[in-house]
């Protein structure tokens, strides 16, 4: 089992062993909920979907996706149980595959939510100076907005984890509220195509939903759900733990699958199957707007952009927080230096993990902006590929782990949540990760040596784990005590 010993260097008296807050279901909920960015997906990812994927089908692939990860989520919060360690997927892994292994998956989440907060402070960065240039006339480059930005994540970070939990509940209220007023519009006043209500019946269809490129829809709707799996990193912040993360971990499946789907129908729908498609394909970045402006108005249109700029903030906020969390994990498992194990002595939060992630997050923005990239089309679709690929692996192994400890320790003996699930789930994100990886070059702006580039890094990274394990025994060594059944023999 876990320990929860300090780093070397690190004394009790200088900070507390461990994080402390109160955080309930709710608040981890708002937390992993405003990572996956629900207006963000409903605004940019579906129509990219609907162009790319299976067309006015492509709703349908939220719903596959949110039971792929819910198969997922039944070994993981069975884990999570057995595993008191804010690691997540990294002491999940560790535990069960082995501290190289574990050592590995460490690596690769870094990676994932390093370049994944890019990418959201570079879209961040650019949808905030387009918009104030649009009102204002006033123009700055994307980078200084990006900047900006991280400077309020930084110190919301730094500060105690409930405050973070009220900004992102109040933002993420607001995201959902918009569309959802879209949704409801759509519903009372009519979609655009013939028959009852003029709603889309193609996600019913089984020629609708396997037409176009299904694999390709696939991969952008799992690829909508990253962040929901981080709510074990919030462990030792929450009210009652050993339920607290499982139910948050549901719930904020069940709202993401839920509001994704529905909200892609209501989208396809205000234009028509066909119409969909065409408008999609015409112009990806617009189509939700128009689709506000026919049915909430102009005014609720320019509400829309205002809130897609919080909804990237809350997206950003969150994986700061993630990331913060991994970092001081790391540390105190003699991973990472010591210092980044500390926690505030006032507001029980990784200060220096945080001052730490914001330090890596001005830097990936500084030498994107040095390097002249283009925020969107290269710093964007470059590192949320790379994170793609890499969170979707992580959930692959952890499905693996899951099943070698539970039939080594015998710990939990419920079949469908040790076996079953996890292995039906495993089979699922191995589909989704083939997908992933043969359509890498189209997430890296279709570059085929640049997704091999990636490729290479995150295995290198998750090999990396094996060298570090025979080069620093004391690294991450608790995760050789693993809990084992009552009057089972230790293994």
């Amino acid at each position: 089992m876990a320990t929860t010993s300090a780093p070397q260097g690190a004394t009790a008296t200088s900070s507390p062993a461990r994080l402390t807050g109160r955080l309930g279901v709710g608040a981890v909920v708002f937390m992993v909920v405003a990572a996956a960015a629900p207006l963000t997906v409903v605004a940019g990812a579906v129509p990219i979907g609907i162009a790319n994927g299976n067309g006015a089908g492509y709703p349908m692939m939220f719903a596959v996706s949110a039971v792929v990860l819910a198969l997922f989520a039944a070994g993981f919060t069975a884990m999570a149980r057995h595993v008191p360690n804010a690691g997540a997927f990294y002491s999940y892994v560790g535990v069960g595959l082995g501290r190289g292994a574990g050592l590995g998956s460490a690596l690769v989440a870094l990676i994932s939510y390093v370049t994944v907060q890019g990418a959201v402070y570079a879209y961040l960065g650019y949808a905030t100076g387009e918009l104030v240039a649009s009102w204002t006339g006033l123009s700055l480059p994307w980078w200084a907005w990006a900047l900006g930005g991280l400077t309020a994540t930084g110190l919301l970070g730094y500060r105690r984890i409930e405050l973070s939990g009220r900004v992102l509940g109040v933002l993420l209220l607001a995201e959902i509220g918009i569309v959802l007023a879209l949704d409801a519009a759509v519903l009372v006043r009519g979609g655009a195509a013939d028959g009852p209500a003029g709603m889309s019946t193609a996600l019913f269809e089984p020629a609708q939903l396997l037409s176009g490129s299904p694999g390709l829809g696939l991969m952008f709707a799992i690829a909508g759900f990253i962040g929901f799996e981080a709510t074990a990193v919030f462990r030792d912040e929450a009210r009652r733990p050993e339920r607290t993360i499982p139910v948050a971990t549901y719930v904020a499946l069940a709202v993401v699958g839920v509001f994704y789907t529905f909200s892609a129908w209501a989208v396809v729908s205000a234009f028509g199957d066909e119409d969909a498609v065409t408008a999609a394909t015409a112009d990806p970045g617009t189509m939700v707007a128009v689709a506000t402006e026919r049915y909430l108005g102009g005014a609720a249109s320019d509400v829309l952009q205002v809130l897609l700029l919080t909804s990237l903030f809350a997206a950003v906020l969150s994986f700061h927080n993630v990331l913060a969390r991994y970092a001081f994990s790391l540390a105190r498992a003699r991973v990472l230096p010591a210092a980044a194990g500390a926690s505030h002595a006032r507001h029980g939060s990784p200060h220096v993990a945080s001052l730490a992630t914001s330090l890596v997050g001005a830097a990936v923005l500084v030498v994107c902006a040095v390097a002249g990239l283009d925020p969107v089309l290269q710093v964007f679709t470059w590192l949320s590929g790379i994170a793609t690929v890499g969170i979707i692996a992580l959930m692959l192994l952890t499905c693996i782990a899951v099943i070698v400890f539970f039939r080594r320790t015998r710990a939990d003996r419920r079949l469908w949540h040790t076996l079953l699930a996890p292995s039906l789930g495993l089979l699922g994100l191995a589909g989704a990760l083939a997908l992933v990886v043969v359509n890498l070059p189209l997430l890296m702006g279709g570059s085929v040596a640049l997704g091999v580039g990636a490729g290479v890094l995150l295995l290198a990274a998750l090999g990396a784990g094996w060298v570090l394990a025979a080069a620093r025994p004391a690294a991450a060594a608790e995760l050789l005590l693993t809990p084992r059944a009552e009057g089972a023999p230790r293994i």
